[in-house]
């Protein structure tokens, strides 16, 4: 059986240093931090297992390897103090080290592909905390 090509022209090594650069932002980021720290605390060895396990996320995502397992879309919809800007906020970022890292393609390659799947977790997570008589958001 055929495995199917990579995404994007990048190593599982890269991967890892860019989610670790890009951790490393949000950790210092005055909107995102306090996000992240309801969730991940300031315990080290906790964000050590969220970037590996974000690390194998984009290891499928991008190499098609079979790494990860969870469900993204559940994960954020539970987390209360996410709102639907910090994804625009946290995509900047992202682009940022993506840009910083890797060579200008494998950049724009990934985060083509970081927007997409952005904007379906930003729009999953509005759609599962719409009241259900409520306006719809067509701001989004």
């Amino acid at each position: 059986m055929k495995t199917a090509e990579p995404r994007v022209n990048v190593t599982p090594d890269q991967i890892a240093q860019v989610v670790a650069k890009f951790y490393a932002k949000v950790r210092e980021h005055p909107v995102l931090e306090p996000v992240f720290f309801a969730i991940i605390s300031r315990d080290d060895t906790l964000w050590r297992d969220h970037e590996s396990k974000i690390t194998d996320f984009w290891c499928n995502s991008l190499l098609n390897e079979k790494r990860y397992v969870g469900n993204p879309m559940l994960v954020h919809t539970g987390i209360s103090a996410l709102k639907p800007h910090h994804f625009a906020i946290w995509l900047g970022i992202f682009d940022q080290t993506l840009t910083q890292t890797l060579s200008v393609k494998d950049a724009q390659d990934w985060s083509l592909l970081a927007h997409r799947i952005g904007r379906g977790l930003r729009l999953g997570v509005d759609a599962a905390r719409k009241r259900p008589d409520g306006p719809p958001n067509l701001r989004l």
